[in-house]
């Protein structure tokens, strides 16, 4: 990532492993934005922790999150934390980089289709079924989606996102269910509806 946003944007771009490294040399390094990556959604506890804890250096920076997830309720949990700029990993990097060049001029940056899915008609009619409380509204109309064995770029229609989108949720969903392909994901929510029906 730090090579990559280096090459995009011609600036220096320092990787560091941890919050504390970071807080122990922040005072003295000339930075203009804090990226934290490696999350799936902002509503991840260990998240919501480091936020507060940048929040509390002695220098501090506007934060940018990069996360899987594009919810519009994830982007408003990090909002509401105080982040500044929330970068869906499905972005291009021009477009990342983009982003933390506005959040660096004092703006606020959220995915555009975090706002067109607060009204979108495929999210609001996805069933509600047994296993829809694991996932976001989107995830769950993807899941039903494996589940009746539409192709991604079916999916991606129906749904009115990008192919790459469609292929984040379904890593996002294979990862919360433990499944190894989609054909398991479809299997294992089946068999959770199931016995959801006999109860």
């Amino acid at each position: 990532m730090a090579r990559a946003l280096r090459a995009a944007c011609g600036h220096d771009v320092i990787a560091v492993a941890s919050i504390d490294e970071w807080l122990n040399i922040c005072e003295h390094t000339p930075a203009a934005v804090v990226l934290l990556s490696g999350f799936e959604q902002a509503g991840d506890g260990d998240l919501c922790h480091k936020i507060q804890r940048l929040a509390g250096a002695k220098k501090r920076l506007p934060t940018v999150v990069l996360a899987d997830a594009e919810e519009a309720g994830d982007v408003l949990s990090a909002l509401n934390k105080g982040v500044k700029g929330y970068i869906p990993t499905n972005l291009s990097l021009d477009v990342a980089v983009e982003a933390m060049r506005l959040v660096r001029a004092g703006g606020v940056f959220i995915p555009a289709s975090c706002l067109r899915a607060t009204d979108d008609p495929a999210v609001a009619r996805s069933p509600k079924t047994a296993w829809s409380s694991m996932f976001t509204a989107r995830q769950a109309a993807v899941v039903e989606a494996l589940r009746q064995g539409k192709a991604n770029k079916t999916i991606a229609y129906e749904l009115q996102l990008q192919e790459s989108t469609v292929k984040v949720h379904i890593r996002n969903i294979m990862k919360k269910l433990k499944a190894r392909n989609r054909t398991e994901v479809a299997y294992i929510v089946t068999r959770l509806q199931n016995n959801n029906n006999k109860t």
